[in-house]
């Protein structure tokens, strides 16, 4: 499947209470709690808050009134076109309190798990085929060999797991969000799920990226309705962890005041991308991290578990991209090697793409280039390091130079002095501290 010739498929909106397949009692609490909540009052904006088409939010209210818990106000309002107004009675104030207790969300209505499934088959990270096009359009911003790219395209296409390993500094970072960038397709993200009668959100503003889409007139008779609005379309997620990342932030998280949870970072990231940078950083060992990825990564779902520690499966359809700067077989053993499926070495640019990369970086940077400098940094001063180039260094040496011109005064043009003056700033020489 070509992800720019064939669009994702979107999940359709319920037509009736039945579609929804979620507990009545439980969506018609989750409506009067939006009710009391919100101060709402009418079938069309309790119909935006909850999420749902207004004939299935109507048939919401009609289960409410028969059960005495809502009832008309009597009165037409004028601003809603003629809408009929609803308030809750006493009993539905004193069941509206009682859910509460039990629960504080509100709002969009959950969709189930089992629902959830059968939109991420729809779509799923597998179905991406990235060509070498798209890969190099997305990397454009950097230099790299290609024999990178044949190690790199299949494995975004394949929707496995990566390792990239190799000396810091030489762009496995950018590479990963060329990765990200080339993934060009949309998904649709739930706000939330619900399983065993539990609310899970999903949706993050921080992680997902939302599709400005038109909205559609609630109040009209021929209200276009695209797709489930309980989801929210946006483009593939991507989760960034560094050495920050810990277990226990791979597990649900449960708000013990409102009594709801919400989804772990490889869940929200479900059909996109997990970057996990700086493997080897993290307070957990990386065998301990990969240890957990064991299941997810060989079976293509999760486990997760309840506070009543109830556990139970959810999809994971992710792409897992590993970066560290340690050798693989320093830091895993060969079961866990085996279970990551590419393995790819990043490495330091030789002499020539290093020319090129300086060269388009002092390019951007407005930085005027200097043969003399140039063949001192090459000649007198990568030679004290063996000639190991990095990506990085380009735009450290003239950021460096760039500053030195800023504080004498002086034209951003290089030369040797000003390469002598940066380059004593990139490294730390080797001494021992007399305190």
């Amino acid at each position: 499947m070509n992800m720019q010739a064939t669009a994702v498929m979107a999940p359709p909106p319920p037509k009736t209470l039945d579609d929804m397949q979620l507990p009545h009692v439980m969506m018609r609490d989750i409506a009067l709690k939006t009710m009391f909540r919100k101060n709402i009052n009418e079938v069309s904006e309790l119909a935006r808050a909850i999420c749902l088409p207004r004939q299935v939010t109507q048939e919401l209210i009609d289960m409410a009134r028969e059960q005495k818990l809502v009832e008309a106000t009597g009165t037409l309002n004028a601003s809603a076109g003629g809408e009929m107004g609803y308030q809750l009675t006493d009993g539905g104030k004193s069941r509206t309190l009682d859910a509460l207790s039990q629960s504080e969300y509100f709002g969009a209505m959950p969709v189930p798990l089992a629902v959830y499934r059968e939109q991420i088959k729809r779509q799923s990270i597998r179905n991406i085929q990235v060509t070498r096009e798209q890969l190099t359009s997305a990397m454009g911003h950097l230099i790299l060999p290609n024999e990178l790219l044949d190690h790199l395209g299949p494995a975004v296409s394949a929707g496995r797991s990566i390792l990239m390993y190799g000396p810091p500094g030489n762009g496995k970072s950018s590479i990963s969000n060329g990765i990200r960038d080339a993934m060009g397709d949309k998904v649709y993200v739930p706000r939330a799920i619900e399983y065993a009668g539990q609310v899970i959100t999903v949706y993050d503003p921080i992680v997902h990226a939302a599709v400005d889409e038109e909205e559609d007139d609630p109040t009209s008779l021929r209200r276009r309705v695209t797709f489930d609005t309980r989801y929210v379309k946006c483009d593939r997620p991507t989760v960034i962890t560094g050495g920050e990342l810990s277990l226990d932030m791979l597990d649900l998280v449960y708000n013990p005041t409102a009594r709801t949870y919400q989804a772990p970072l490889q869940l929200k990231s479900t059909g996109g991308i997990f970057i996990v940078d700086d493997l080897g950083r993290q307070k957990e060992p990386p065998q301990a991290l990969i240890n957990r990825w064991i299941v997810p990564l060989e079976e293509s779902k999760d486990i997760l578990a309840l506070q009543s520690g109830e556990k139970f499966e959810v999809p994971f359809d992710t792409l897992v991209i590993f970066s560290t700067n340690f050798h693989p077989n320093k830091i895993f053993d060969q079961a866990a090697l085996r279970r990551i499926f590419f393995k790819i070495k990043i490495d330091g640019p030789d002499q020539e793409n290093f020319l090129k990369i300086f060269a388009m970086v002092a390019r951007a940077k407005k930085m005027e280039l200097d043969e003399a400098a140039l063949v001192h940094l090459l000649k007198v001063k990568y030679p004290t390091i063996d000639n190991i180039y990095a990506n990085y260094q380009p735009g450290f040496l003239i950021d460096q130079m760039r500053a030195i011109c800023d504080f004498e005064g002086i034209p951003y043009k290089m030369s040797p002095s000003l390469i002598d003056r940066a380059w004593a700033n990139m490294f730390v020489k080797e001494e021992d501290i007399v305190n």
